[in-house]
């Protein structure tokens, strides 16, 4: 048994895209529509007169379920790219998932990083900051993230930032993969290291509240192949907490 049965379980909701009124650029459209270019996602663009311009809407069974102005998704990832993150440019609180983005999870995405894409393997970046984001401003529960190298977490200067701020913080933080980094003989933050593949291959980040709170969070990806990942996101506390105790069982 390993993660990838989590991935096996997700229930893939019929979900699009839709930008109502666009005014903004063309270029802007169309790297909307490469970041979910060959995703569950599909993205149109409708014209409606008695809707606001710039709007993205998440569109279930007829139902639209969020929406968001293009603005904010401009902001959040159309017009960044992943050093925004790495570098720590953009800070902890900083971080923001607009709406239209939120109500993206439990889909099954395919992701390529660089070279093979530029903008694909954004997304799962960006939800991960959002996570550890969302364990900070809690200052309470479980954070377990998952690095394939613990050395990620020294050599990228972004990543060193969150979680020495997260270490600052009454978080639970576990972190997992091959051995490298170790925490300074201060730090509160417990280390996992191993090479099988769980801890070679994933890449998930999970948050669990205290008990009887809101704010179950979950992302999990696995590498299928060279730069190639398979993942979602969830809230669905069951499913949290189901990835949280096989975590902790068997890494």
């Amino acid at each position: 048994m390993t993660l990838r049965r989590f991935l096996d379980d997700v229930d893939n909701p019929d979900r699009s895209l839709v930008v109502i009124n666009r005014r903004a650029p063309e270029p802007i459209q169309r790297t909307l529509e490469k970041m979910f270019d060959g995703q569950p996602v599909s993205v149109e663009e409708v014209d409606i007169p008695t809707e606001s311009d710039d709007q993205v809407l998440v569109v279930e069974n007829d139902s639209v379920i969020a929406r968001s102005p293009l603005r904010e998704l401009q902001d959040a990832i159309l017009t960044v790219n992943s050093d925004l993150f790495i570098t720590g440019t953009r800070g902890l609180e900083e971080i923001e998932l607009p709406d239209a983005l939120l109500e993206l999870d439990e889909l099954p995405f395919f992701l390529r990083g660089y070279p093979e894409s530029h903008s694909e393997k954004l997304l799962l970046i960006l939800v991960s900051r959002y996570i550890e984001r969302t364990a900070w401003e809690h200052q309470s529960g479980t954070l377990r993230t998952s690095f394939q190298s613990l050395d990620r977490i020294e050599d990228e200067m972004g990543t060193n930032q969150v979680y020495r701020r997260l270490d600052d913080s009454p978080v639970d933080v576990h972190v997992y993969g091959t051995p490298g980094w170790v925490p300074p003989p201060d730090s509160t933050i417990t280390i996992h290291a191993g090479y099988r593949p769980d801890f070679v291959e994933s890449w998930f980040v999970v948050y669990t509240p205290p008990d009887g709170e809101d704010g179950h969070v979950a992302l999990l990806a696995l590498e299928d192949g060279p730069n190639e990942w398979s993942g979602f996101w969830t809230y669905r506390q069951d499913r949290v907490e189901a990835l949280e105790t096989y975590i902790t069982r068997h890494l």
